[in-house]
């Protein structure tokens, strides 16, 4: 692989990107002399993302892709719009994530908290690599929560028809993400270096799918101690300017972690993919 540079302008895809750390860091970027793609669901929310990168004079190097990324449909047709516009991509940077307090499904048959927060990480960082591999140094950030050893993968319930919870499901998310990045470096011949990354609580996202009382809760505990999103964005700067040379790194709060964690074991990564492709087969063949 080419040494990586810092001094060269890049292609970086973010999904999440219209809020909290996706947001920064896809402004940053852009003022790096970065070209820009932001994927988001808020039409809103991206057309005023676009302006603050007008404002800073970046708005020639920003796009905004606007895709429901809870839809396998959606996330597949910004991966094509994508592919229409860019022959190669440097960095795919995960962060797209909304709690939801009931169990909702998507049209497309699918959990919603385990389709957004996990199916389009593993849709984007697939079907995008094709593009990933024609960069001199690529990279994955998958911002999740690496390092956690609570939650699990309900193995015979991945959809939580017994027992949801927005904890139960955002945890077995993070775990499937985990898992997600052993399995994809673990493809041989592979170029692509796949970074899991836990920023820590930091004041980042979208809190108006909760109830008041825990809007209100997460406010005042993040004023006390979250980390600012300038602070948990600011690694990522360096996963993307030169990415680690290992195929994995897994990053908890700045502490790289031993891949022999038990949550990164790879025959549970396995039989992950496998039951993701099923589920991913199966999902996209209803109406």
């Amino acid at each position: 692989m080419p040494t990586p540079s810092s001094d060269r302008s890049r292609v970086i895809v973010i999904s999440g990107g219209t809020d909290g750390m996706g947001r920064a860091l896809a402004l940053a970027r852009a003022a790096r002399a970065d070209r820009v793609v932001v994927i988001g669901s808020n039409p809103g929310k991206g057309q005023r993302t676009v302006a603050d990168a007008n404002r800073i004079g970046v708005g020639g190097r920003f796009d905004f892709v606007q895709a429901d990324l809870s839809s396998v449909a959606d996330t597949r047709a910004a991966i094509r719009e994508i592919s229409s516009r860019h022959q190669a991509i440097d960095a795919l940077c995960l962060f797209a994530n909304r709690q939801s307090p009931r169990r909702t499904m998507t049209t497309e048959g699918l959990e919603r908290t385990f389709a957004l927060y996990y199916l389009s990480r593993y849709v984007l960082s697939h079907e995008l690599e094709p593009l990933l591999s024609r960069s001199a140094s690529p990279v994955i950030v998958n911002v999740a929560g690496v390092g956690a050893t609570k939650g699990e993968i309900h193995w015979n319930d991945l959809q939580l028809e017994r027992g949801y919870s927005t904890i139960a499901a955002q945890l077995q998310a993070g775990r499937a993400n985990d898992l997600l990045g052993v399995a994809y470096a673990a493809q041989p011949e592979n170029p692509i270096r796949y970074v899991l990354y836990h920023p820590g609580f930091t004041k980042s996202g979208d809190l108006t799918p909760l109830p008041a009382a825990a809007r209100a809760f997460i406010r005042v505990a993040a004023a006390l101690a979250a980390r600012t999103v300038e602070q948990s964005v600011q690694p990522i700067h360096e996963f993307i300017d030169r990415p680690p040379t290992a195929a994995l790194t897994a990053i908890d709060r700045g502490k790289t972690l031993p891949l022999t964690l038990a949550t990164l074991n790879p025959a549970d990564a396995e039989r992950l993919s496998i039951a993701t492709r099923h589920l991913l087969a199966n999902s996209v063949a209803r109406p």
